[in-house]
């Protein structure tokens, strides 16, 4: 069958329905949705709609994942702020999270709020663009189950941990630097599998110390702690992996020590038996109001000259281009605005199954 486009309008009506059907309120899911969604507006196909039943519907029906949220302010300040999200749906928590550092912003210049309890968030990028939009900074992060292997170690200790900063530019798109403090992240590794690609070597490290190539051993071994991802700049030190694995700490420690969530081996997903529990994962939102400083308009200039002065460098032999952050994904928005959501087999035979399990009055392009 191959590729296919889903109508943007038709894949979100589908996705609303699916989650509502699983018990997801109308407000939240319409949040849950839009992230999802913006994953695959971005072309970050391994955190999009593909992952929306493995993922999100089949925790839910797990178990360990709550459909409604309960948002639990356990402390407060005028900047800051910390919530308990009682394992409901990460989307929601981080939604609700940046919209309080950004509110707590606009009045006193800066806010920040720590998450506890929460589960997979999906693209952290989604969160600072929230404060973009607004004029702000936005930086954010969140841990994950133990992944990376700090450096001249094998143990999957640390999650892929994005360190996540978005800032206003006077363009027609943001920066936005949104990527794990690991070379590759599980979701790429999940990608790779539905595929049937393997992993290149040097992006994943077995007990041994050699690298591992094959994409499902690798995920089964990523969570028996048989197999490790390498930090951000490689194995040892000789390429700068100690500057990922350093950058992964410090996102693991905001993300648990301000709301003293879990960490580390805490976030396995498993209990000591072996069942499924919840992630009980932890992050963290920052917004900065640019009035607060020399003005917005004048941030947006300045790191917009920033981004021109760099795309305008010279270019290496070979390449007539140059990006900033943020712009490629502006360039997929545009090549795909019109098509929709581009979906392989394998996800088209899951969301056909989840609308025939709910019985939902939904024809896809690739039925007709």
């Amino acid at each position: 069958m191959g590729q296919t486009y889903i109508p943007w309008e038709l894949m979100e009506r589908f996705l609303l329905a699916a989650f509502q059907g699983y018990g997801v309120p109308e407000e939240d899911a319409k949040i849950v949705v839009d992230v999802l969604m913006e994953s695959d507006r971005r072309g970050i196909d391994s955190h999009g709609c593909n992952r929306f039943k493995p993922i999100y519907i089949d925790r839910i029906v797990a178990g360990i994942q709550n459909p409604v949220t309960n948002f639990e302010i356990i402390r407060e300040t005028p900047a800051t702020a910390v919530i308990d999200g009682h394992d409901g749906m990460g989307q929601v928590i981080g939604y609700r999270c940046m919209q309080m550092a950004i509110n707590k912003a606009g009045q006193y210049g800066m806010g920040m709020v720590a998450a506890r309890n929460s589960t997979h968030y999906g693209i952290a990028g989604y969160y600072v663009t929230m404060a973009t939009d607004a004029g702000m900074i936005g930086i954010t992060g969140t841990n994950a189950r133990p992944s990376i292997a700090p450096t001249f170690g094998v143990e999957n200790m640390l999650g892929t941990n994005p360190l996540t900063v978005g800032l206003p530019t006077d363009e027609e798109f943001p920066f936005v630097l949104d990527c794990a403090t690991s070379i590759t992240q599980r979701g790429k590794l999940e990608l790779y599998a539905r595929e049937g690609k393997s992993t290149p070597a040097g992006m994943v490290i077995g007990r041994d110390g050699g690298a591992m190539t094959d994409t499902e051993q690798i995920l089964t071994d990523l969570i028996g702690g048989d197999a490790a991802l390498a930090p951000l700049g490689g194995i040892g030190e000789e390429m700068g992996g100690y500057k990922g694995y350093g950058y992964a700490t410090v996102v693991e420690v905001l993300s648990a020590a301000l709301q003293q969530g879990g960490f580390m081996k805490m976030l396995l997903g498993i209990d000591e038996n072996g069942n499924k529990r919840p992630y009980g994962l932890g992050h963290f939102f920052i917004a900065v109001d640019t009035n607060a400083f020399m003005g917005e308009d004048s941030f947006r200039k300045t790191a917009g000259d920033i981004m021109r002065g760099l795309r305008a460098s010279q270019k290496a032999p070979g390449h007539d281009r140059i990006y900033t952050a943020g712009e490629k994904e502006h360039i997929v928005w545009l090549e795909r605005k019109d098509k929709g959501v581009p979906v392989g087999d394998a996800v088209k035979k899951e969301i056909a199954a989840v609308r025939d399990m709910l019985k939902l009055d939904i024809v896809f392009p690739f039925e007709q």
